[in-house]
């Protein structure tokens, strides 16, 4: 299992070094950088020329690439080109944030995705799966930024429920944490929750047909016992698979997310270093991205092991 866990890791840096090339160049390309930004209207030849030499913009796009790739070698992510500040702490304030944000949209999918999931399974082809799969269909076909949009109107414009943009840290002061957070959650966990339940409601179905869930409604066994001690069972993983992939979704997710409602998370830090041109920092946030996505599925690729035996079989 080591061996295993030591060898997804080392496979995963060639990927995280080819996603740093591709975003450092796709980044540079976009017309304008930093002193654009910084300097206005105020912009003149020599103060550009300046700046550019003091962020070392001035140097071909290899050198600054070599530049930077050095100091992440060494844990340095630079400092931001827009406020001076170290990347590192940077990220370190905003990741808690948008861990929250995704740990409670996670919490809601699996809490709504999977039971609608198992409903609609065993009653297949009765008005209980044709609701279920309908609402997970409209989950599905609606963007996060339209259903923000709604959520605001609804809640907090025409009920008055919960504020509509906002944060607040929970050591603060908890209950306005979770009034702020909710709303942004829902919409995050829309589509997942809607992902979850279309892929645990096909994965039971199927296991349902197979002939040890026969046998054991012939040996008299309870429904509950049939369905959750041995179907349900037998589809954890894949479902397990499943929630492990929207886990990753939801970490983009929180791009859109964290703009609408105004969450000072990772997300709206890189579309506001985007805008800013700052590159030191979307590389920062997009390197974290991709190694998370990495970790995930790496955790779920044990847990998997750990509860099938067939699989720890195979790794081993």
């Amino acid at each position: 299992m080591t061996r295993y866990i030591i060898y997804r890791l080392l496979s995963a840096l060639p990927v995280l070094v080819g996603i740093s090339v591709v975003v450092f160049l796709l980044i540079h390309l976009i017309p304008g950088d930093v002193v654009d930004v910084l300097l206005g209207m105020q912009k003149t030849p020599e103060a550009a020329a300046a700046l550019r030499r003091m962020f070392g913009l001035d140097q071909p796009l290899h050198t600054q690439f070599v530049s930077w790739f050095s100091s992440l070698l060494r844990g340095d992510l630079g400092l931001s080109l827009r406020t001076g500040q170290s990347v590192s702490y940077l990220l370190a304030s905003r990741i808690v944030v948008s861990a929250e944000l995704a740990g409670l949209g996670v919490l809601l999918a699996v809490v709504f995705g999977v039971p609608m999931g198992v409903a609609a399974a065993v009653r297949h082809n009765t008005g209980t799966d044709y609701v279920a799969s309908s609402v997970a269909l409209v989950g599905l076909s609606m963007p996060d930024f339209w259903m923000g949009t709604l959520l605001v109107l609804l809640l907090s414009i025409t009920v008055r429920w919960l504020p509509p943009t906002g944060y607040v840290p929970f050591s603060a002061d908890p209950v306005a944490n979770l009034k702020l957070i909710l709303m942004p959650a829902i919409c995050l966990a829309g589509p997942s929750a809607s992902y979850i339940m279309r892929m645990t409601r096909s994965t039971i179905l199927e296991v349902l047909s197979k002939d040890y869930i026969r046998t054991a409604r012939s040996k008299g066994l309870p429904p509950r016992q049939v369905i959750y001690g041995h179907a349900f069972r037998n589809a954890l993983v894949s479902i397990m698979v499943v929630v492990g992939q929207q886990v990753t979704y939801l970490l983009g997710g929180v791009v859109v997310v964290e703009s609408i409602f105004g969450i000072p998370g990772i997300g709206r830090t890189a579309v506001e270093s985007i805008y800013s041109r700052d590159y030191p920092v979307v590389m920062g946030v997009v390197l974290f991205i991709a190694f998370a996505y990495v970790m995930i599925n790496l955790i779920v690729d044990l847990v998997s092991a750990f509860v099938d035996v067939r699989i720890r079989e195979q790794i081993h």
